[in-house]
């Protein structure tokens, strides 16, 4: 099972969501200002995760699915990565680049499978 592990940062907290082998398949879209706003972030994504459509962007002439979903599209580098974004269309998630986009599928699925009960890991402690 996958599991969110929440970073305090200097300015407010992210989240990483992991494989059970302890890879890293998503991290947050945005630093959230409190504990709780983090929370509801990984509580987003493992709500939205399991029934997002799949946009492919690398396509030419894809069709525009509708949010929740995930996009596919390369970086400046030419890597594949998907964004997860929810119903308002806010980026709640997002990948490494894979060099493959079949890789990044996998990623994709990793995510709808270890996201939805997923527990969440609060930082040890509120000190830097």
């Amino acid at each position: 099972m996958g599991k969110f592990i929440i970073n305090k940062t200097k300015t407010g907290f992210t989240y990483s969501l992991k494989a059970s082998n302890g890879e890293t398949i998503a991290i947050g879209g945005e630093v959230y200002s409190s504990l709780a706003s983090v929370k509801n972030g990984c509580a987003s994504v493992a709500k939205n995760a399991p029934v997002a459509n799949v946009e492919d962007q690398t396509v030419e002439g894809y069709e525009t699915a509708k949010h929740p979903k995930f996009e596919i599209y390369k970086d400046k580098a030419g890597e594949f990565r998907f964004r997860l974004k929810a119903t308002n269309g806010e980026v709640i998630a997002a990948s490494e680049g894979y060099v493959k986009k079949e890789s990044c599928k996998n990623g994709i699925e990793s995510v709808r499978k270890n996201a939805p009960d997923a527990p969440v890991i609060e930082p040890e402690s509120e000190e830097e």
